[in-house]
């Protein structure tokens, strides 16, 4: 039998981490899953590991108040010792770009143990964009044992920097994730989310928002909340919706620029099935966020990025996603574009996901058993 850890921490990585995990626990006889969650976000990761059912064996609780990248990397280092130490695993899975899958992957590294790092290979060329994500997952990328690449072009970027053994291109998780989500959505009443965004008027076109990047702090995130001001006034037929990071970098410039518009609803981060549904019922999402870039063509919704560089490049080159950075006559331009010409937005609409088909979980079971 194999003892497989998971090491995870913040809200992303709990829904891309999630369909494996329950793959996993599918099969007792071959697999013994041990579940760790640093709790690098605590509200947010809580809400994941509520809506799938998934219960940490060990929990760092590590979050607090203004915590720093030292912070959280000695935490994290002090706690997974112990942990590895009691339960001896196999091989640890760790996923995508955070603090806490760069340390998990250097702590499987100390200890000699095989580390598979799922969403492998993504590369934005720019160590400090995204920051600190990009150097996170190439570190975690030359520790890891197995890398598990969503698309052909994260394979190359593996191959490029030297990494040749055992490289598998098997799609994302996060698609697995989106249709787990949409079929437990189906069991439940959707009055109930109706009820709960009652405060939108669904005659019009919603555009949901999503922004927090780090990289993006002061005048750069000014600039996408001056376009969606302008976008508000210049567009009545539009209502947007920006569930708003509590980071006091993103509240206070949000606050102060889009706070009391009548079509501006700025709300708390919602728990993933509400943010989940709310996604499937908007007319277009802006983001900086790598998840919703994956997410969206499996949805139809197009996806303007507010980004400079993106390292998911197969959505910009398929043309369900487009790159606008945080330019704010760009933003406004290609916003209003989508809004107002049906052709340019059926083209972008296509539901065809160059990230997976859902059943990347699978993929990588019948790879580590055939191992």
């Amino acid at each position: 039998m194999m003892k497989v850890l998971f090491v995870f921490g913040t809200r992303p990585e709990a829904i891309k981490m999630a369909p494996l995990i329950k793959e996993f626990q599918k099969y007792p006889d071959k697999f013994e899953t041990t579940i760790c969650v640093t709790a690098q976000h605590r509200q947010l990761l809580d809400q994941v590991l509520d809506f799938f059912d998934i219960k940490p064996d060990y929990d760092f609780n590590i979050m607090k108040k203004n915590q720093t990248l030292f912070d959280i990397t000695v935490s994290i280092l002090d706690k997974i010792h112990k942990t590895l130490n009691e339960v001896k695993p196999d091989i640890i899975f760790v996923q995508g770009d955070t603090t806490t899958t760069f340390v998990g992957a250097l702590s499987g590294y100390y200890k000699k143990i095989k580390v598979a790092h799922l969403e492998a290979g993504l590369r934005s060329g720019n160590k400090y964009s995204p920051f600190p994500e990009e150097i996170n997952r190439t570190l975690a990328g030359h520790l890891s044992n197995y890398h598990f690449a969503p698309t052909k072009n994260a394979k190359e970027n593996l191959l490029k920097e030297g990494i040749k053994e055992n490289i598998f291109v098997v799609g994302n998780t996060v698609v697995d994730a989106l249709f787990l989500g949409l079929d437990i959505l189906k069991e439940e009443t959707e009055g109930k989310y109706i009820d709960y965004f009652k405060f939108i008027d669904f005659s019009k076109k919603i555009i949901l928002v999503t922004g927090h990047r780090r990289e993006s702090f002061g005048t750069p995130f000014e600039n996408i909340c001056y376009s969606l001001r302008e976008l508000a006034n210049e567009h009545k037929d539009i209502e947007i919706v920006y569930p708003v990071h509590l980071n006091p970098n993103v509240q206070e410039p949000v606050m102060r620029i889009l706070k009391n518009k009548s079509n501006i609803h700025l709300i708390e981060p919602l728990e993933y099935p509400y943010f989940l549904w709310l996604m499937n019922k908007c007319y277009l999402i802006l983001t900086d966020s790598g998840g919703i870039q994956e997410e969206a063509p499996s949805l139809g919704k197009p996806a303007l990025v507010m980004r400079e560089v993106t390292e998911r490049m197969e959505g910009i080159e398929l043309g369900t996603s487009k790159l606008v950075g945080t330019n704010k006559e760009k933003i406004i331009k290609e916003t209003s574009l989508l809004l107002t010409n049906k052709e340019e937005y059926r083209r972008m609409a296509k539901r065809s996901n160059p990230y997976g088909d859902g059943k990347t979980s699978k993929r990588i079971i019948k790879i580590l058993t055939r191992d």
